[in-house]
């Protein structure tokens, strides 16, 4: 018999808290390959809460976390402005439009009132958008939650167990690590992020195409530095977005997504180089130091919506992967919500407004 009801394998956030939902009802293994859990996406997140991010399909999700981040301490205030120049007012009329309806909270700015928020914005980018629930997201502290959560729930975690062949046994499943370590199961759920494809094949399902595309950011000093608090600012044209994070120091990303394989990643010479041009169109501003650059990867299935569920065509198998850079600031809801998929168990408060059929993987042919 196996030894678990549920083997979940990956414990960045999107293992830790599916573990944390599910443990108080079956009894779950949590797998992590590396030395320590969330060493890859979670550990290298912009740390924000932007109703916007990820497009209307996500912003129930969003919405549908924000209570149990707030209340839990994990969100400071920030607020957010997408900005343009004149010529990019078709886009932000556009942006309003898709998001009209959709429950996210912001508003159109006068042309130049972006400047009250950024000082140093260059004359031209003039034209804005407002969002002022946006929060930064203490990552760290949520994850911690979740482990803890789990943990406590009677979750056991193993780490260094990367998992290298999977078969099925009778009743379930046998995990094989590299190591030579084996682990038994009921079922398999997918967190594996940017490895989800390869770990589906493991288990003899059709990969759906989750993509892993790289991140890239730069922490550096400017002069003028930014506002302490200032908000988080992006690019409606996708090319870079920004916030302070100290009193000198500030983050920039040139909202790079360059596809690569699973790895472990690294930022290039090239995209740095971009970031500076980026950061140079956008601010009035001198960069003083490049304090740290690092790369994150933010896997996406090709409709770039999440995959909660069961495969259509291996039993046992459930998928938790596909969240983009949005898998943090969804967190909350997706896991109760995968939690009730997995256990066929009721709605509750947090989810009764999701449709899950929307992030099922049965809507990959």
């Amino acid at each position: 018999m196996p030894d678990y009801d549920l083997a979940i394998i990956g414990a960045g956030m999107a293992g830790a808290s599916l573990a944390a939902e599910v443990a108080p009802h079956a009894r779950v293994l949590l797998l992590e390959a590396e030395d320590m859990p969330g060493y890859h996406t979670t550990g290298r997140s912009a740390a924000f809460w932007e109703e916007c991010y990820g497009g209307p399909a996500i912003v129930p999700l969003s919405r549908a976390s924000e209570a149990f981040l707030r209340d839990g301490g994990f969100l400071s205030p920030r607020g957010a402005l997408y900005i343009g120049r004149e010529r990019d007012s078709a886009k932000l009329d556009e942006f309003e439009a898709r998001f009209a309806g959709s429950g996210a909270r912001f508003e159109r700015l006068q042309p130049g009132k972006a400047h009250a928020y950024v000082p140093n914005l260059r004359a031209e980018w003039r034209e804005a958008i407002w969002q002022p629930h946006c929060a930064d997201i203490d990552v760290a502290g949520l994850h911690q939650h979740y482990l803890k959560s789990a943990k406590h729930a009677g979750v056991d975690l193993v780490t260094r167990a990367r998992i290298e062949a999977i078969d099925r046994r009778g009743d379930g499943w046998r995990l094989h690590a590299s190591d030579g370590r084996e682990f038994r199961a009921a079922a398999i759920a997918n967190a594996a992020g940017a490895w989800a494809d390869g770990l589906a094949q493991l288990a003899g399902a059709n990969p759906l195409g989750i993509q892993p595309l790289q991140r890239t950011m730069l922490q550096v000093r400017a002069d003028p530095a930014l506002p302490r608090g200032g908000p988080l600012t992006l690019d409606i044209s996708g090319q870079f977005y920004f916030k302070p994070e100290s009193a000198q120091a500030m983050w920039f990303s040139p909202h790079d997504e360059t596809p690569v394989p699973p790895a472990d990643a690294a930022p290039d010479e090239l995209t740095i180089a971009q970031a500076l041009d980026r950061f140079g169109s956008v601010l009035d501003a001198d960069i003083v130091k490049i304090e740290r650059t690092w790369a994150g990867l933010r896997s996406f299935a090709p409709d770039r919506k999440p995959v909660y569920g069961w495969d259509r065509q291996v039993p046992g198998f459930f998928w938790f992967a596909g969240q983009g850079g949005f898998g943090i600031q969804t967190a909350p809801a997706a896991a109760r919500l995968a939690s009730q998929l997995f256990l066929d168990a009721p709605r509750d408060a947090m989810t009764e407004g999701l449709d899950a059929r929307g992030f099922s993987p049965a809507r990959f042919g």
